[in-house]
């Protein structure tokens, strides 16, 4: 057992996950443990990692059920709590770390003296440009644009390559699991960055393995996928609420932009996006889920 426990939730995505897993192996400088969260795939992954957790190579937990992603980082976070570990790395099912990743958020951690909230590594896509969702962000509005200096600090990140201790983890508690998908890891990052000083560490770098780095919105996606904005818009509320008026500023010119744009679009459903838009948002003033914390803390 090592000190370090890299948390990988996955979904149906078996391929991208053994890659995620061989990357994770392939450290160099330092050592981590992998901990699989499985939300019930349907496409083979258990059969496939059952080699990997009968040799002692991952630890593999099945939720039983697709919590998302909120509910699948929170279901691993108390895992690797409970099993003792001292630092956690998070990441999705299609991050590749390079091999030093990993040594420079220990690096960093043990320049700061442990005081920091959370380290995030620098994300790429496959032609080696900034991947564009997981660009970290300065302010609740602002992205970081310091990709040269060893350490910027910044507010919000996402989970591909998050890194934090333990104490934290006992001071803020859990990520959110209704949150389900979308904004969790904003809301997280926040959560801790208001209470402690946290870094994008430009040395530790990693591969977003997406399908497109082009950002979708609800004006140009499927029909089939406006169920996952609803998530969106309603969880976007809770996390901008807390920043006070500047918040509910940038929440409202960012709800009237996003209609704006679903009614200059060419696509068709325009009526049944801005309702998803406006209906989520009214969801989300009456979203209070509460914050659970580890046994212990």
């Amino acid at each position: 057992m090592t000190p370090i426990a890299a948390i990988v939730v996955t979904y149906n995505r078996k391929e991208l996950l053994l890659q995620c897993i061989r990357h994770i192996q392939s450290q160099r400088g330092a050592a981590c443990d992998i901990l699989i969260v499985d939300n019930a795939s349907t496409d083979g992954t258990a059969q496939a990692l059952k080699p990997l957790a009968e040799r002692g190579e991952i630890l593999y937990f099945n939720t039983g059920a697709n919590l998302g992603g909120a509910g699948g980082f929170q279901y691993g976070l108390k895992q690797a709590y409970s099993i003792g570990y001292q630092y956690f790395w998070m990441m999705d099912d299609d991050t590749f770390p390079e091999q030093d990743a990993l040594r420079a958020l220990v690096q960093a951690g043990e320049e700061l003296q442990n005081q920091y909230g959370f380290l995030s590594s620098a994300a790429y896509w496959k032609d080696g440009s900034l991947c564009s969702m997981n660009i970290q962000r300065v302010s609740f509005h602002k992205k970081q644009s310091d990709f040269v200096s060893a350490r910027s600090p910044v507010v919000m990140a996402t989970f591909v390559s998050f890194f934090f201790r333990r104490e934290v983890l006992e001071k803020i508690g859990l990520p959110i699991k209704e949150f389900f998908i979308w904004s969790d890891d904003l809301e997280y990052s926040r959560r801790i960055s208001r209470l402690l000083p946290c870094y994008l560490v430009n040395g530790s770098r990693v591969l977003h393995c997406m399908g497109s780095n082009e950002k979708v919105g609800i004006e140009r996606d499927e029909i089939s996928r406006l169920w996952r904005y609803g998530y969106l818009y309603r969880n976007e509320v809770y996390l901008y609420r807390r920043e006070g008026i500047a918040g509910w500023l940038y929440l409202l010119a960012r709800m009237m932009l996003h209609s704006l744009r679903v009614l200059r679009s060419q696509t068709e459903n325009k009526g049944k996006k801005l309702s998803v838009i406006w209906a989520s948002f009214f969801k989300g003033l009456r979203f209070f889920p509460e914050v659970e914390y580890v046994q212990g803390s």
